[in-house]
Protein backbone atom coordinates (compact mmCIF):
# COMPACT_ATOMS: atom_id res chain seq x y z
CA UNK A 1 0.00 0.00 0.00
CA UNK A 2 1.08 3.53 -0.60
CA UNK A 3 2.26 5.24 2.82
CA UNK A 4 -1.06 7.32 3.20
CA UNK A 5 -3.29 4.57 2.57
CA UNK A 6 -1.58 1.82 4.87
CA UNK A 7 -1.56 4.57 7.57
CA UNK A 8 -5.30 4.93 7.20
CA UNK A 9 -5.61 1.33 7.05
CA UNK A 10 -3.63 0.09 9.91
CA UNK A 11 -6.00 0.24 12.78
CA UNK A 12 -8.39 -1.98 11.46
CA UNK A 13 -5.33 -4.68 12.05
CA UNK A 14 -5.90 -4.23 16.15
CA UNK A 15 -8.42 -6.84 16.70
CA UNK A 16 -5.93 -9.54 14.63
CA UNK A 17 -3.28 -8.35 16.86
CA UNK A 18 -5.14 -8.34 19.72
CA UNK A 19 -5.97 -12.22 18.80
CA UNK A 20 -2.57 -12.80 18.33
CA UNK A 21 -1.53 -12.03 21.58
CA UNK A 22 -4.33 -13.46 23.66
CA UNK A 23 -3.07 -16.10 22.02
CA UNK A 24 0.76 -16.04 22.99
CA UNK A 25 -0.59 -15.26 26.31
CA UNK A 26 -2.37 -18.01 27.08
CA UNK A 27 0.74 -19.65 26.00
CA UNK A 28 3.68 -18.10 27.90
CA UNK A 29 4.58 -15.75 31.06
CA UNK A 30 6.54 -13.09 29.32
CA UNK A 31 5.72 -11.46 26.14
CA UNK A 32 8.60 -9.27 24.34
CA UNK A 33 7.27 -6.33 22.28
CA UNK A 34 9.49 -5.28 20.01
CA UNK A 35 8.92 -1.46 18.73
CA UNK A 36 9.27 0.07 15.46
CA UNK A 37 11.79 3.29 14.81
CA UNK A 38 10.47 5.93 17.73
CA UNK A 39 7.80 6.20 20.24
CA UNK A 40 8.04 10.37 19.53
CA UNK A 41 6.70 9.95 15.90
CA UNK A 42 4.65 12.37 16.78
CA UNK A 43 3.37 13.42 13.43
CA UNK A 44 2.68 9.25 13.09
CA UNK A 45 1.41 8.74 16.44
CA UNK A 46 -2.19 8.88 16.28
CA UNK A 47 -2.45 5.84 14.21
CA UNK A 48 0.28 4.41 16.31
CA UNK A 49 0.12 0.19 16.76
CA UNK A 50 3.57 -0.78 17.47
CA UNK A 51 4.94 1.56 20.25
CA UNK A 52 3.18 2.91 22.74
CA UNK A 53 0.06 2.40 21.22
CA UNK A 54 0.19 -1.02 21.51
CA UNK A 55 1.44 -0.79 25.14
CA UNK A 56 -1.41 1.14 25.99
CA UNK A 57 -3.28 -1.63 24.21
CA UNK A 58 -2.12 -4.91 26.64
CA UNK A 59 -1.21 -2.39 29.27
CA UNK A 60 2.54 -3.11 29.26
CA UNK A 61 5.52 -1.67 30.73
CA UNK A 62 8.12 0.24 28.96
CA UNK A 63 11.96 0.13 28.72
CA UNK A 64 13.12 2.85 26.02
CA UNK A 65 16.82 1.92 24.73
CA UNK A 66 18.95 4.63 23.28
CA UNK A 67 21.73 4.00 20.64
CA UNK A 68 24.65 5.66 21.84
CA UNK A 69 26.88 4.12 19.20
CA UNK A 70 24.85 7.00 17.35
CA UNK A 71 25.74 9.75 19.52
CA UNK A 72 23.26 12.20 21.49
CA UNK A 73 22.34 9.53 23.69
CA UNK A 74 20.85 12.29 26.21
CA UNK A 75 19.43 14.57 23.63
CA UNK A 76 17.85 11.08 22.52
CA UNK A 77 16.29 10.20 25.69
CA UNK A 78 15.00 13.28 27.16
CA UNK A 79 13.63 14.35 23.82
CA UNK A 80 11.69 10.99 23.36
CA UNK A 81 10.42 11.28 26.98
CA UNK A 82 9.52 15.13 26.98
CA UNK A 83 7.81 14.42 23.25
CA UNK A 84 5.32 11.92 25.26
CA UNK A 85 2.24 12.15 26.39
CA UNK A 86 1.75 12.40 30.55
CA UNK A 87 -0.25 9.06 30.61
CA UNK A 88 2.50 7.46 28.25
CA UNK A 89 5.51 9.35 30.18
CA UNK A 90 3.92 6.95 33.30
CA UNK A 91 4.26 4.10 31.29
CA UNK A 92 7.85 4.28 30.82
CA UNK A 93 9.48 2.40 33.43
CA UNK A 94 13.43 2.40 32.63
CA UNK A 95 15.63 3.54 30.69
CA UNK A 96 18.63 1.31 28.90
CA UNK A 97 21.66 2.69 26.49
CA UNK A 98 22.67 0.61 24.11
CA UNK A 99 26.31 0.16 22.50
CA UNK A 100 28.81 2.02 24.89
CA UNK A 101 32.55 1.93 24.15
CA UNK A 102 34.30 2.42 27.33
CA UNK A 103 34.57 3.29 30.71
CA UNK A 104 31.68 3.13 32.08
CA UNK A 105 32.92 5.27 35.29
CA UNK A 106 32.86 8.27 32.93
CA UNK A 107 29.23 7.89 31.75
CA UNK A 108 28.10 7.54 35.63
CA UNK A 109 27.28 11.64 36.03
CA UNK A 110 25.12 11.67 32.92
CA UNK A 111 23.30 8.59 34.01
CA UNK A 112 22.66 10.74 37.40
CA UNK A 113 21.73 13.68 35.16
CA UNK A 114 18.93 11.92 32.77
CA UNK A 115 17.19 10.02 36.08
CA UNK A 116 16.53 13.42 37.61
CA UNK A 117 15.22 15.09 34.39
CA UNK A 118 13.66 11.98 32.91
CA UNK A 119 12.63 10.56 36.68
CA UNK A 120 12.71 7.49 34.85
CA UNK A 121 15.67 4.99 36.47
CA UNK A 122 18.43 4.51 34.03
CA UNK A 123 18.38 0.40 34.60
CA UNK A 124 21.46 -0.74 32.71
CA UNK A 125 24.12 0.17 29.91
CA UNK A 126 24.66 -2.20 27.43
CA UNK A 127 28.10 -2.70 25.63
CA UNK A 128 28.94 -2.84 22.36
CA UNK A 129 29.33 -6.09 21.10
CA UNK A 130 31.05 -8.08 18.70
CA UNK A 131 28.30 -10.96 17.58
CA UNK A 132 27.56 -12.51 14.43
CA UNK A 133 24.10 -12.03 14.43
CA UNK A 134 21.60 -11.78 11.53
CA UNK A 135 20.37 -8.27 11.00
CA UNK A 136 17.17 -7.05 9.70
CA UNK A 137 16.21 -6.68 5.89
CA UNK A 138 18.02 -3.30 4.81
CA UNK A 139 19.63 -2.56 7.28
CA UNK A 140 23.01 -5.07 7.53
CA UNK A 141 26.69 -3.90 6.55
CA UNK A 142 26.49 -7.35 4.94
CA UNK A 143 24.38 -5.92 2.09
CA UNK A 144 27.58 -3.38 1.43
CA UNK A 145 29.87 -6.30 0.47
CA UNK A 146 30.47 -6.07 -3.21
CA UNK A 147 34.42 -7.87 -3.65
CA UNK A 148 35.36 -11.26 -4.47
CA UNK A 149 38.06 -12.93 -2.12
CA UNK A 150 37.60 -16.10 -1.73
CA UNK A 151 38.51 -19.05 -3.55
CA UNK A 152 34.50 -19.43 -4.17
CA UNK A 153 32.51 -16.13 -5.44
CA UNK A 154 28.45 -16.42 -4.97
CA UNK A 155 26.57 -13.53 -5.42
CA UNK A 156 23.65 -12.48 -4.71
CA UNK A 157 21.39 -9.90 -6.62
CA UNK A 158 20.16 -7.29 -4.49
CA UNK A 159 16.64 -6.78 -5.19
CA UNK A 160 15.24 -2.97 -4.40
CA UNK A 161 12.95 -4.87 -2.14
CA UNK A 162 15.53 -7.85 -1.11
CA UNK A 163 13.96 -9.97 2.27
CA UNK A 164 14.98 -12.61 3.97
CA UNK A 165 18.69 -12.09 2.77
CA UNK A 166 20.23 -14.06 6.17
CA UNK A 167 19.10 -17.55 3.97
CA UNK A 168 22.72 -17.13 2.81
CA UNK A 169 24.57 -15.81 6.41
CA UNK A 170 25.90 -19.32 6.59
CA UNK A 171 28.20 -18.75 3.59
CA UNK A 172 29.46 -16.23 5.11
CA UNK A 173 30.88 -18.60 7.96
CA UNK A 174 33.10 -20.86 5.51
CA UNK A 175 36.35 -19.21 4.61
CA UNK A 176 36.77 -20.37 1.13
CA UNK A 177 33.84 -18.06 0.31
CA UNK A 178 33.31 -14.79 -0.44
CA UNK A 179 29.89 -13.49 -0.12
CA UNK A 180 28.71 -10.51 -2.23
CA UNK A 181 25.79 -8.38 -2.71
CA UNK A 182 24.93 -7.12 -6.33
CA UNK A 183 22.85 -4.47 -8.10
CA UNK A 184 24.91 -3.90 -11.37
CA UNK A 185 26.19 -5.88 -14.51
CA UNK A 186 29.31 -4.02 -13.72
CA UNK A 187 29.02 -5.65 -10.34
CA UNK A 188 27.69 -9.13 -10.96
CA UNK A 189 31.13 -10.05 -13.22
CA UNK A 190 31.53 -14.05 -13.63
CA UNK A 191 30.59 -15.67 -10.06
CA UNK A 192 30.67 -19.70 -9.27
CA UNK A 193 27.16 -19.01 -8.68
CA UNK A 194 24.28 -16.93 -8.60
CA UNK A 195 21.46 -16.63 -6.05
CA UNK A 196 17.91 -14.88 -6.60
CA UNK A 197 16.90 -14.24 -2.97
CA UNK A 198 13.33 -13.35 -1.67
CA UNK A 199 11.34 -10.39 -2.23
CA UNK A 200 8.67 -8.02 -0.59
CA UNK A 201 7.62 -7.34 -4.52
CA UNK A 202 8.16 -10.11 -6.97
CA UNK A 203 6.66 -8.48 -10.10
CA UNK A 204 8.34 -5.28 -9.28
CA UNK A 205 12.28 -6.67 -9.02
CA UNK A 206 11.59 -8.93 -11.76
CA UNK A 207 10.81 -5.71 -13.86
CA UNK A 208 13.84 -3.93 -12.12
CA UNK A 209 16.07 -6.76 -13.33
CA UNK A 210 14.62 -6.45 -17.05
CA UNK A 211 15.44 -3.12 -16.71
CA UNK A 212 18.87 -2.54 -15.43
CA UNK A 213 20.25 -5.35 -17.46
CA UNK A 214 20.72 -8.16 -14.27
CA UNK A 215 18.14 -10.00 -16.24
CA UNK A 216 20.11 -10.80 -19.33
CA UNK A 217 23.57 -10.86 -17.54
CA UNK A 218 22.01 -13.67 -15.44
CA UNK A 219 20.48 -15.68 -18.01
CA UNK A 220 24.23 -15.49 -20.26
CA UNK A 221 25.83 -16.68 -17.07
CA UNK A 222 23.37 -19.93 -16.90
CA UNK A 223 23.60 -20.52 -20.31
CA UNK A 224 27.88 -20.81 -19.88
CA UNK A 225 26.61 -23.27 -16.93
CA UNK A 226 27.17 -21.16 -13.88
CA UNK A 227 24.36 -21.97 -11.64
CA UNK A 228 21.53 -20.25 -10.46
CA UNK A 229 19.56 -20.48 -7.44
CA UNK A 230 16.56 -18.89 -6.93
CA UNK A 231 14.76 -18.40 -3.42
CA UNK A 232 10.88 -18.14 -3.04
CA UNK A 233 10.22 -14.76 -5.08
CA UNK A 234 13.82 -15.18 -7.08
CA UNK A 235 12.08 -18.87 -7.54
CA UNK A 236 9.09 -17.16 -8.79
CA UNK A 237 11.01 -14.75 -11.17
CA UNK A 238 12.90 -17.50 -12.79
CA UNK A 239 10.19 -18.97 -13.52
CA UNK A 240 7.81 -18.60 -17.03
CA UNK A 241 5.09 -16.83 -15.73
CA UNK A 242 3.85 -15.33 -13.11
CA UNK A 243 0.07 -14.38 -12.70
CA UNK A 244 -1.15 -11.62 -10.43
CA UNK A 245 -5.61 -11.61 -11.16
CA UNK A 246 -6.56 -11.31 -7.76
CA UNK A 247 -4.15 -8.28 -6.96
CA UNK A 248 -1.83 -9.58 -4.46
CA UNK A 249 0.82 -7.68 -5.56
CA UNK A 250 -1.04 -5.26 -7.92
CA UNK A 251 -4.20 -3.96 -8.23
CA UNK A 252 -6.79 -6.33 -9.11
CA UNK A 253 -8.57 -5.83 -12.93
CA UNK A 254 -4.87 -4.48 -13.92
CA UNK A 255 -4.23 -4.88 -17.67
CA UNK A 256 -1.22 -6.27 -16.83
CA UNK A 257 -2.05 -9.43 -14.70
CA UNK A 258 0.74 -11.89 -15.84
CA UNK A 259 4.74 -10.80 -17.06
CA UNK A 260 6.87 -13.05 -18.49
CA UNK A 261 9.86 -14.42 -16.04
CA UNK A 262 13.27 -14.98 -16.71
CA UNK A 263 12.23 -18.68 -18.42
CA UNK A 264 14.99 -20.23 -16.34
CA UNK A 265 13.07 -22.59 -14.92
CA UNK A 266 10.12 -24.35 -16.03
CA UNK A 267 7.15 -23.53 -13.78
CA UNK A 268 3.87 -20.81 -13.86
CA UNK A 269 3.20 -18.83 -10.91
CA UNK A 270 -0.18 -17.70 -9.89
CA UNK A 271 -0.62 -15.64 -6.99
CA UNK A 272 -3.21 -16.01 -4.35
CA UNK A 273 -4.94 -13.77 -1.65
CA UNK A 274 -4.00 -15.65 1.24
CA UNK A 275 -0.71 -16.32 2.20
CA UNK A 276 1.50 -19.78 2.93
CA UNK A 277 3.44 -19.94 6.45
CA UNK A 278 4.19 -23.08 7.35
CA UNK A 279 7.49 -24.81 8.54
CA UNK A 280 9.01 -27.61 6.91
CA UNK A 281 11.53 -30.45 7.63
CA UNK A 282 12.86 -33.24 4.83
CA UNK A 283 15.62 -33.81 2.29
CA UNK A 284 16.68 -32.37 -1.19
CA UNK A 285 15.15 -34.72 -4.41
CA UNK A 286 17.05 -35.82 -7.10
CA UNK A 287 18.78 -33.06 -7.91
CA UNK A 288 20.40 -32.00 -11.50
CA UNK A 289 23.57 -30.71 -13.05
CA UNK A 290 26.32 -29.56 -10.87
CA UNK A 291 24.67 -29.38 -7.47
CA UNK A 292 23.78 -33.16 -7.85
CA UNK A 293 25.54 -34.00 -4.97
CA UNK A 294 23.17 -32.30 -2.87
CA UNK A 295 20.77 -35.22 -3.41
CA UNK A 296 19.47 -37.11 0.05
CA UNK A 297 20.81 -34.21 2.62
CA UNK A 298 18.38 -32.97 5.01
CA UNK A 299 16.89 -30.03 5.27
CA UNK A 300 14.68 -27.61 7.25
CA UNK A 301 13.24 -24.35 6.96
CA UNK A 302 10.05 -22.23 6.55
CA UNK A 303 7.59 -20.67 3.83
CA UNK A 304 6.26 -17.67 3.36
CA UNK A 305 4.73 -16.78 0.28
CA UNK A 306 1.56 -15.51 -1.86
CA UNK A 307 1.93 -17.47 -5.07
CA UNK A 308 1.71 -21.24 -5.71
CA UNK A 309 3.54 -22.62 -8.95
CA UNK A 310 3.29 -25.71 -11.11
CA UNK A 311 5.59 -27.22 -13.68
CA UNK A 312 4.21 -29.40 -16.48
CA UNK A 313 7.93 -29.97 -17.50
CA UNK A 314 8.38 -33.74 -17.36
CA UNK A 315 12.29 -33.22 -17.34
CA UNK A 316 11.80 -31.00 -14.06
CA UNK A 317 13.02 -32.77 -11.14
CA UNK A 318 11.66 -31.26 -7.82
CA UNK A 319 13.80 -29.75 -5.11
CA UNK A 320 12.93 -31.13 -2.34
CA UNK A 321 10.56 -34.01 -0.48
CA UNK A 322 9.39 -32.24 2.98
CA UNK A 323 6.66 -32.86 5.77
CA UNK A 324 5.46 -29.12 6.33
CA UNK A 325 3.12 -28.71 9.65
CA UNK A 326 0.53 -25.72 7.36
CA UNK A 327 -1.65 -22.92 8.80
CA UNK A 328 -3.09 -20.73 6.32
CA UNK A 329 -4.01 -16.93 7.94
CA UNK A 330 -7.58 -17.50 7.53
CA UNK A 331 -7.62 -21.09 9.18
CA UNK A 332 -6.79 -22.03 12.68
CA UNK A 333 -6.10 -25.63 12.10
CA UNK A 334 -3.02 -27.02 11.86
CA UNK A 335 -2.13 -30.04 9.67
CA UNK A 336 0.82 -31.90 8.52
CA UNK A 337 1.25 -33.12 5.13
CA UNK A 338 4.07 -34.30 2.99
CA UNK A 339 4.74 -32.49 -0.77
CA UNK A 340 7.61 -31.78 -2.98
CA UNK A 341 8.65 -28.26 -3.37
CA UNK A 342 10.92 -26.42 -5.93
CA UNK A 343 12.24 -27.32 -8.76
CA UNK A 344 15.80 -28.74 -10.08
CA UNK A 345 16.59 -28.43 -13.61
CA UNK A 346 19.65 -28.53 -15.68
CA UNK A 347 22.05 -26.15 -13.31
CA UNK A 348 19.02 -23.70 -12.42
CA UNK A 349 17.31 -24.65 -9.20
CA UNK A 350 14.71 -22.96 -7.25
CA UNK A 351 12.45 -23.55 -4.27
CA UNK A 352 10.26 -21.74 -1.39
CA UNK A 353 11.87 -22.97 1.28
CA UNK A 354 13.57 -20.24 3.51
CA UNK A 355 16.83 -21.85 5.22
CA UNK A 356 17.20 -24.50 2.74
CA UNK A 357 21.46 -23.65 3.00
CA UNK A 358 21.78 -23.70 6.99
CA UNK A 359 21.49 -27.70 7.76
CA UNK A 360 24.95 -29.22 8.30
CA UNK A 361 26.73 -30.35 5.43
CA UNK A 362 24.04 -28.03 3.02
CA UNK A 363 26.50 -24.64 2.60
CA UNK A 364 29.44 -26.56 2.47
CA UNK A 365 28.54 -29.44 -0.06
CA UNK A 366 28.27 -26.76 -2.31
CA UNK A 367 31.10 -24.98 -1.98
CA UNK A 368 32.92 -28.09 -2.17
CA UNK A 369 30.93 -28.84 -5.38
CA UNK A 370 32.34 -25.12 -6.94
CA UNK A 371 35.72 -25.58 -5.53
CA UNK A 372 35.98 -29.06 -7.50
CA UNK A 373 34.71 -27.43 -10.33
CA UNK A 374 37.02 -25.19 -10.53
CA UNK A 375 39.93 -27.46 -10.30
CA UNK A 376 40.39 -27.02 -6.49
CA UNK A 377 40.71 -29.07 -3.27
CA UNK A 378 36.85 -29.42 -1.97
CA UNK A 379 38.13 -31.68 0.78
CA UNK A 380 39.65 -28.75 2.87
CA UNK A 381 36.22 -27.16 3.72
CA UNK A 382 35.47 -28.12 7.70
CA UNK A 383 31.90 -29.07 8.81
CA UNK A 384 30.12 -26.41 10.52
CA UNK A 385 26.72 -26.00 12.33
CA UNK A 386 25.19 -22.60 11.46
CA UNK A 387 22.64 -23.62 13.75
CA UNK A 388 24.71 -24.28 17.13
CA UNK A 389 26.78 -21.46 16.22
CA UNK A 390 23.83 -19.13 16.19
CA UNK A 391 23.06 -19.98 19.41
CA UNK A 392 26.28 -19.53 20.76
CA UNK A 393 26.21 -15.88 19.17
CA UNK A 394 22.27 -15.56 21.08
CA UNK A 395 24.15 -17.24 24.53
CA UNK A 396 26.68 -14.82 24.45
CA UNK A 397 24.21 -11.77 24.18
CA UNK A 398 22.02 -12.78 26.49
CA UNK A 399 24.86 -13.69 29.11
CA UNK A 400 26.32 -9.53 28.49
CA UNK A 401 22.34 -8.67 29.02
CA UNK A 402 22.17 -10.35 32.30
CA UNK A 403 25.50 -8.68 33.23
CA UNK A 404 24.28 -4.97 32.01
CA UNK A 405 21.48 -4.67 32.95
CA UNK A 406 19.23 -4.60 36.01
CA UNK A 407 17.11 -7.50 35.98
CA UNK A 408 15.62 -7.91 39.15
CA UNK A 409 14.42 -4.57 38.62
CA UNK A 410 12.97 -5.50 35.04
CA UNK A 411 11.39 -8.74 36.07
CA UNK A 412 9.71 -6.60 39.14
CA UNK A 413 8.56 -4.22 36.10
CA UNK A 414 6.35 -6.82 34.77
CA UNK A 415 5.08 -8.06 38.06
CA UNK A 416 7.50 -11.03 38.37
CA UNK A 417 8.09 -10.31 42.14
CA UNK A 418 9.50 -12.97 44.04
CA UNK A 419 10.27 -15.48 41.31
CA UNK A 420 13.74 -14.30 41.01
CA UNK A 421 14.15 -15.79 37.53
CA UNK A 422 17.23 -13.46 36.84
CA UNK A 423 19.05 -15.72 39.20
CA UNK A 424 18.77 -18.75 36.40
Amino acid sequence: MPAREYFAYKKTLIPKIMESFHRLEEKFDVIVIEGAGSPAEINLKKDDIVNMGMAELVDAPVILAGDIDRGGVFAQLYGTVMLLEPKERERVKGLVINKFRGDKTILDPGIQMIEDLCQIPVVGVVPFMNLDIEDEDSLSSALEQKKAGGLVDIAVIRLPRISNFTDFQVFSCIPEVSLRYVSSVKELGRPDLVIIPGTKSTIEDLLWMRSCGLEAAVKKLAGAEIPVFGICGGYQIMGNTITDKEGAEQKAGSSNTQVRGMELLPIDTEFETEKVRTRVAGTFGQVTGILKELSGLEIEGYEIHMGISHSADPDAGFMTQVTEIQQRSTISTISKLQKQDGISYGNCYGTYLHGIFDRPGVAEAITRILLKKKGLDGETVASFDYQRYKEQQYDKLADALRQSLDMKAIYEMMGLKGVEPWQN
